[in-house]
């Protein structure tokens, strides 16, 4: 009982945090001292818990054989099977301890039935080596002792070792075993309970490694989303002082312009011209401006991301009403209705097949290549027409935006404009929604083709 104590003390305090049910903290009774244990009577009452251990199939065929090897070998060792009192003892004990050790080996997903048939085994088993002390019997007392040792708590393991001894001494003794071999199989069984304890608390050190492993795993991917998240509220903090302050200013200065040429009392048509570019201009200066805060705002949104901008978009682009397989098609239209305004450009939409659904995500790149790739027509050809073609086919969408080739030599004014990851940026847009995206020149075009499943 002292190394059940002690052994008791050692598997507890390796417990891993949570692995009763509850948290790591012990309750107390109110004085800082450790709740008594229920007992054993009580603790089988209720159902002890067997610790889960994977049995290779290959120790389950073993342990098949060493039984198969125990009730073939006993029936012929001395005294023999069923020859006086003590045979009729031996083939009894030998029948409990095989059927007991048979229904055991497949009980694991059962916990109550799995100990009872232990604790039958250890009784039997115990009972047969006393009887045939001299024979492979004593195998069925060591499997049971290693296995409430491994799998048990100390006081339901105790049990189950103390009924194996006590069977194994009583009747070794009223069969008048000799001392040494009633010493030795019981150091024996013993050991072989301190070898399955050694086994129960390695399985405890491992679960409680695997725990902190696990808690390493989340705190690393915690450490990095609050890494991304700073960086990404970084860059919106860039955003904001750079380009929409930038773009309050040009905001700022165009409508002073608009009411400096208000007041111009003579307005021919020129200066009504440039009233309407600089109009025009401020218009699509705040445009920029909430598009600015929707960048920032999905930057600094963890949960909506640009999906979010996307369906946050004004009414001027997509009605509220639009359904949703429209609403791609009403904010291409009214990206092709701007660019027609902004300049002499000629703007073609044209949309082949049945329109459906895209997700959000998948929408706004197919409108940002839209946008891009009519903004880049704008700038290195300027004048030329746009054709602007949306198809949708059984497994996929294709974005399509062409224009003729500017004649060589001419150069627009807006060429140099721009940081020139206009491209690199549809691309990884492309990437991101499962898609692909081509730009090259075909046929004296330039064409930029966009192909998205769905």
């Amino acid at each position: 009982m002292v190394i059940a104590y002690y052994a008791r003390r050692l598997l507890t305090s390796r417990r891993p945090p949570g692995s009763d049910g509850a948290s790591g903290d012990v309750p107390g009774d109110g004085d800082g001292r450790a709740p008594r244990s229920p007992g054993f009577l009580a603790e089988l009452r209720s159902g002890p818990s067997v610790s889960r251990i994977d049995v290779p199939p290959a120790l389950q065929v073993v342990r098949l054989i060493v039984l198969v090897i125990v009730v073939v070998t006993v029936p012929f060792s001395t005294p023999h099977f069923g020859e006086g009192a003590r045979g009729i003892a031996i083939a009894a004990t030998l029948v409990i301890s095989a059927l007991a050790w048979a229904v055991w080996t497949f009980a694991g997903d059962r916990p109550r039935l799995w100990i009872v048939m232990l604790a039958v085994m250890g009784a039997a088993g115990g009972a047969l080596a006393g009887l045939s002390s001299l024979s492979t019997a004593v195998a069925v007392g060591f499997v049971a002792t290693v296995s409430a040792g491994a799998r048990l708590p100390v006081e339901v393991s105790v049990a189950i070792v103390a009924e194996t001894v006590g069977a194994f001494l009583i009747t070794g003794i009223v069969s008048g075993t000799a001392p040494q071999a009633l010493i030795g199989w019981t150091a024996g069984f013993i050991g072989m309970w301190a070898f399955g304890l050694t086994r129960r608390a390695y399985l405890l050190r491992a679960v409680e490694a695997e725990q902190a492993l696990e808690q390493a795993r989340r705190a690393h991917a915690a450490e990095t989303q609050a890494a991304a998240l700073a960086e990404r509220a970084r860059i919106a903090r860039e955003i904001h002082d750079v380009l929409a302050h930038a773009l309050a200013a040009v905001s700022v200065n165009l409508q002073a312009a608009e009411g400096l040429l208000d007041a111009v009392p003579d307005k021919g048509p020129e200066l009504a011209k440039v009233v309407e570019c600089v109009e025009r201009a401020g218009a699509l200066t705040k445009e920029g401006m909430a598009e600015t805060r929707r960048a920032i705002l999905a930057l600094r949104d963890d949960s909506g991301g640009e999906a979010a901008g996307y369906a946050a978009r004004p009414a001027a682009a997509a009605g509220p009403a639009d359904p949703p397989a429209e609403r791609l098609m009403s904010r291409l239209r009214a990206l092709a209705d701007e660019h027609r305004a902004a300049g002499d450009t000629a703007v073609e939409l044209t949309v082949a097949g049945t329109p459906r659904p895209l997700g959000a995500e998948r929408a706004l790149t197919a409108y940002r290549t839209a946008q891009e790739a009519l903004t880049n027509a704008r700038k290195h050809a300027p004048g030329q027409p746009v054709s602007l073609t949306l198809t949708y086919a059984p497994d996929e969408v294709t974005l399509q935006v062409s224009n003729p080739l500017p004649p060589p030599g001419t150069q627009g004014p807006l060429a140099h404009a721009g940081a020139g990851y206009g491209l690199t940026g549809l691309r990884e847009r492309a990437a991101l929604a499962d898609g692909t995206l081509t730009a090259a020149p075909a046929d004296g075009q330039w064409k930029v083709s966009l192909t998205l499943p769905g």
